[in-house]
């Protein structure tokens, strides 16, 4: 079974998980912006690229965070950050395919590696710059 990716429902998450408010998100993303568009936003499945860079930039979250980012993910992130239901003492366990601490790093090296995919893009940017300045 594919997982779906809700880029709207990703968008509410890592907001909620920074503390950051509708209000608050929609101010940083400009004057056309309310707190109920981020509403109606948050429960679009998908988000047009050009919107989805601007919220990654005032989020500081990559924008492969918002596309890629499922279901099983988000558990897995909940489930690590509640001792894997210690707090949540529902009665119900929880079985995960993926140990939830090794899926945190996954995405931790993801995103280093995304990083640094950037910074080498941006060091190539420089030498090309260089070399018009040079000429």
């Amino acid at each position: 079974m594919e997982q779906k990716i809700h880029q709207g429902k990703n968008v509410k998450r890592f907001r909620e998980m920074l503390n950051i408010k509708q209000e608050a998100l929609a101010y940083d993303l400009g004057a056309d912006w309310n707190q109920k568009k981020i509403s109606m936003l948050e429960q679009k499945d998908v988000i047009e690229d050009s919107l989805l860079k601007q919220i990654s930039a005032v989020l500081k979250i990559p924008v492969e965070a918002f596309q890629n980012f499922d279901e099983e993910q988000a558990i897995n992130v909940i489930s690590n950050t509640f001792d894997n239901g210690a707090f949540l003492n529902t009665g119900h366990s929880a079985t995960f395919n993926v140990n939830p601490i090794d899926k945190l790093i996954q995405l931790h090296e993801e995103k280093i590696a995304l990083y640094e995919r950037m910074l080498k893009e941006k060091e190539e940017m420089m030498v090309r710059l260089e070399k018009l300045i040079g000429k």
